[in-house]
């Protein structure tokens, strides 16, 4: 299935990848270009290509890792190439295109732009080869697999929150970027929760980090100068609430001011362990990339279409069912705190 009408023909798709496949061979943009599977022509090889938002994200490491996991299961393979540094909302294109030109079976992106890899992503299924987009969505995908349903995350980060603050006080966010798909579906929603259900709870400021350390590391440092009555912060992104709880750990707000959001164990670890962060939540990306390779394996196969009721086994995860939009969910967000923290290593 697809959400959003091709525009290009098949004759102009095999012009453009021509074209493609020269440029790619002699650009060095600072990413992996990797060898993007050996595929045989699309539709039905199961040789996959990942492209995450960046590389060196231990995040999507851990998703590819799964997603590997995954294909040694079902007898397939799976290359990781990607962005690095950049995570504009264009720098996935190259990498889509390569693959196209080298007839993967499947492609697995996680978006940095709803519609910015669009005209890419089409000229891949045009070629037949499926997409599955994880993590981060576009508006022209074969299949969507979420995370988790995005109100159970928007709610089980304004839950956190207003445990850790009692209920009551100023509190901003800080995301990643601007025009990041999921990240503004979880503000939307926490904004509606927040409204509903938190009278006492004032969401004074919404900033972004861009994914980059630094700058979220930056922005947690203005936010508190700008708020001097903050009592908390979410960071519904891994790389944010890194940098945040790096920030606070060391100033003189460690213990005054709350911190949560969605963070991998292991980034988090040593912020649980002394005290700057209490708990905080996420899925398991091992999980998130082998669902993505299973889902992306039974569409390169042809067992099925992306249709809403279509049904699929994910090895051990067990069975799936492709919902409106062609949305797949992995399950509930987790939360992890200082008595489980030790049990998880991604």
């Amino acid at each position: 299935m697809k959400i959003k009408k091709r525009r290009l023909s098949a004759l102009a798709v095999l012009a453009l990848t021509a074209s493609v496949a020269l440029t790619a061979c002699g650009s060095d943009d600072g990413g992996d270009d990797g060898d993007g599977g050996s595929g045989g022509g699309g539709g039905g090889s199961s040789s996959i290509t990942m492209i995450p938002k960046s590389l060196g994200n231990p995040y999507f490491e851990a998703s590819t890792a799964g997603s590997q996991r995954a294909a040694e299961e079902f007898g397939g393979s799976v290359d990781e190439v990607g962005p690095t540094g950049d995570a504009g909302p264009d720098s996935q294109v190259p990498f889509i295109q390569t693959a196209t030109q080298q007839g993967v079976g499947a492609l697995i992106v996680s978006a940095n732009d709803p519609s910015a890899l669009c005209d890419s992503i089409e000229q891949a299924q045009d070629v037949d080869i499926k997409v599955v987009t994880f993590d981060s969505d576009t508006e022209c995908r074969d299949l969507f697999v979420s995370q988790a349903d995005a109100q159970g995350i928007a709610t089980k980060q304004i839950e956190l929150i207003a445990d850790q603050i009692g209920g009551s006080g100023d509190i901003a966010i800080l995301s990643a970027a601007a025009n990041a798909t999921n990240q503004n579906e979880w503000i939307k929603l926490m904004e509606e929760d927040l409204a509903a259900n938190y009278p006492d709870i004032n969401l004074v400021d919404t900033v972004y980090g861009d994914d980059d350390d630094q700058k979220s590391f930056d922005e947690t440092a203005a936010l508190l100068r700008a708020n001097p009555n903050l009592k908390g912060i979410v960071s519904p992104t891994t790389v944010g609430i890194a940098a945040a709880a790096r920030y606070l750990s060391t100033s003189e707000f460690k213990g005054q001011v709350a911190l949560t959001g969605l963070g991998a164990p292991s980034q988090m670890k040593t912020f649980i362990d002394d005290g700057t962060v209490t708990a905080f939540a996420l899925w398991n990306p091992d999980d998130l990339g082998y669902l993505a390779a299973f889902a992306a394996d039974a569409l390169a196969k042809g067992d099925i279409s992306g249709e809403e009721g279509d049904t699929f086994t994910a090895g051990d995860l067990g069975d799936y069912t492709v919902g409106a939009d062609g949305v797949v969910v992995l399950g509930d967000p987790y939360v992890f705190d200082s008595s489980n923290i030790d049990e998880f290593d991604f």
